[in-house]
């Protein structure tokens, strides 16, 4: 709980601020101490007065109103924080906490803050898919500040999109994660795979997929979160690895394959997230292949199916592992495999067969629709019990996380 919790609470100039009277009431209610400090243009939003009442403390407004005491305030408060709560978070709030500037009481505080900082975004779809503001959340996750992703919905503006504030009960959770750290997957191993494989046609040229990598990179980032000690085995991408999280790099369906297998043997869990590359050319040329070569006729091949290797070689319960597993150092027999199965007809039906043809303890189901290079998806999980759990639009992370808890549930049964 959050009895006794110190909260600094910012809020910025978005319609969402609104909602800060409701998270304030909450989090009094589960005994914190809350101190709100609001920014400018916060105050067209909602009154000081409101959330005054609410938290039972003075509210800060203006960086240089004369302090209660003889002490500077800004540091006073950053002394006695738990935790900095920024909620709702604009662009502009967050670019200025990117940048190091500090020219209101709440960007002094945040960089005067020792204490976890825990962001809530809330704008337009637009402002939030901007490069820039991408690139400066990018930045401050790197920092070790926490982001609450931001939910899809009706927006102010009359779009819909994600950029609606998180659910207050979300925000709440996630204050209690990060000042009451809960480690579900502390003490295990997983291997991930994201990206798109590449196989080469000549040396510039190669069969690839719109893999983008990102529910991959999601998945990687949020299983360091919940305690794991993660290994990544990545095929091209623009992305930048999650922080702490062992990243190896790989083009090929065939060179993935010799990664995953290395780790293969000492890890709890494998989700394979990779888009790789069914087929691969037969015979690649070393010469660049020139436009006056027609007809032109490229010889595919299959290429390995990974999770389904991977799939023979894990025990089955009661047995004892593959004879090429024996005598591997540090073997963990006992494997939890996760799948990805990306349609675009018979979603479910096709998923439940991989799911069995391959050994699977679970597969993510999603159309290829609503997924490929999207920072959103929609997912059906589907266990090796029979359980289908069908989950609503949410960006990457969202889904990373609800698909780590029924990882997590699994790891207890």
């Amino acid at each position: 709980m959050l009895k006794g919790k110190n909260i600094i609470l910012g809020i910025t100039g978005s319609i969402a601020a609104y909602k800060s009277a409701e998270l304030t009431s909450q989090l009094v209610k589960l005994g914190a101490n809350v101190t709100a400090i609001m920014t400018k243009a916060a105050t067209h939003f909602i009154s000081p007065l409101t959330l005054s009442t609410l938290s039972k403390n003075k509210v800060i407004t203006d960086l240089f109103e004369t302090p209660l005491n003889s002490e500077v305030e800004h540091i006073n408060l950053a002394d006695k924080a738990d935790i900095l709560l920024i909620a709702p978070a604009t662009a502009n709030i967050i670019g200025k906490i990117a940048a190091g500037i500090a020219d209101d009481f709440l960007t002094t505080f945040a960089l005067a803050c020792k204490s976890p900082i825990l962001i809530a975004p809330a704008m337009n779809e637009r402002m939030y898919l901007n490069p820039i503001l991408q690139e400066n959340i990018k930045k401050l996750k790197k920092q070790g500040v926490y982001f609450v992703e931001p939910e899809v919905g009706n927006l102010a503006c009359g779009e819909q999109g994600i950029g609606r504030l998180a659910d207050v009960h979300k925000i709440v959770a996630a204050i209690e994660s990060i000042l009451k750290p809960t480690s579900p997957l502390k003490g295990k191993k997983i291997l991930i795979t994201a990206g798109g494989t590449q196989e080469p046609i000549d040396p510039i040229r190669y069969i690839g997929n719109r893999s983008s990598g990102k529910m991959g990179y999601a998945l990687a980032g949020v299983a360091k979160e919940f305690g794991a000690e993660v290994t990544l085995i990545s095929a091209p991408t623009q992305l930048e690895p999650p922080a702490g999280v062992q990243t190896i790099f790989v083009e090929t369906a065939s060179q993935m394959r010799d990664e995953v297998l290395k780790a293969f043997p000492t890890v709890d869990i494998v989700i394979s997230a990779a888009a790789v590359a069914d087929f691969s050319p037969k015979e690649i040329k070393t010469q660049k292949i020139k436009k006056t070569t027609l007809p032109l006729v490229i010889e595919l091949e299959k290429t390995i199916d990974i999770l389904a290797e991977l799939g023979q070689k894990k025990q089955v319960p009661g047995l004892k592992p593959v004879p090429d597993l024996k005598s591997v150092p540090g073997l963990k027999p006992d494997k939890i495999l996760v799948g990805f199965a990306a349609e675009s007809e018979n979603l479910i039906s096709n998923a439940k067969a991989k799911l069995k043809e391959k050994n699977l303890d679970l597969i993510v189901a999603n159309d290829i629709k609503t997924a490929f290079g999207k920072d959103t998806t929609q997912v059906t999980i589907i266990t090796k019990d029979g359980e289908c759990e069908e989950l609503p639009l949410l960006s990457k992370t969202e889904t990373a996380r609800e698909i780590m808890k029924k990882i997590s549930k699994f790891l207890d049964r």
